[in-house]
């Protein structure tokens, strides 16, 4: 067992869009993102997703609303709900989800990121 330091994971890399694994449980990966600028519309058919905001602030926008998180707040995207994250400034997020969870979901494209490296 090895304690995760959050600000010691951020601190390797700069990319954005582009989510890092720092530990799995039960099926379950732990991932670290670094956000700005919008994503993709997409939806995941079986996996939910949680997105912790650690700094700054996320909008989520869903088809029929946009939610705000800041830090120290999280949002849980069921499976089969339509999501894109749209940062203005960058963000930093901590996901769970399940380790078959492709970051672009069904929309497929120059974001998909089909390998992810370990911190």
């Amino acid at each position: 067992m090895n304690k995760v330091n959050l600000q010691q994971k951020f601190s390797l890399f700069a990319e954005h869009w582009t989510p890092k694994i720092v530990g799995e449980l039960n099926g379950q990966l732990v991932k670290l993102a670094r956000l700005k600028g919008e994503f993709v519309w997409h939806k995941h058919d079986h996996e939910d997703e949680m997105f912790y905001v650690v700094e700054g602030i996320l909008k989520m926008e869903l088809r029929d609303q946009t939610i705000l998180l800041h830090p120290n707040e999280f949002l849980i995207v069921p499976k089969g709900v339509e999501h894109k994250p749209v940062a203005d400034e960058e963000v930093l997020v901590m996901l769970f989800e399940p380790a078959s969870t492709l970051n672009t979901g069904d929309t497929e494209g120059e974001l998909t990121q089909r390998e992810l490296e370990i911190l």
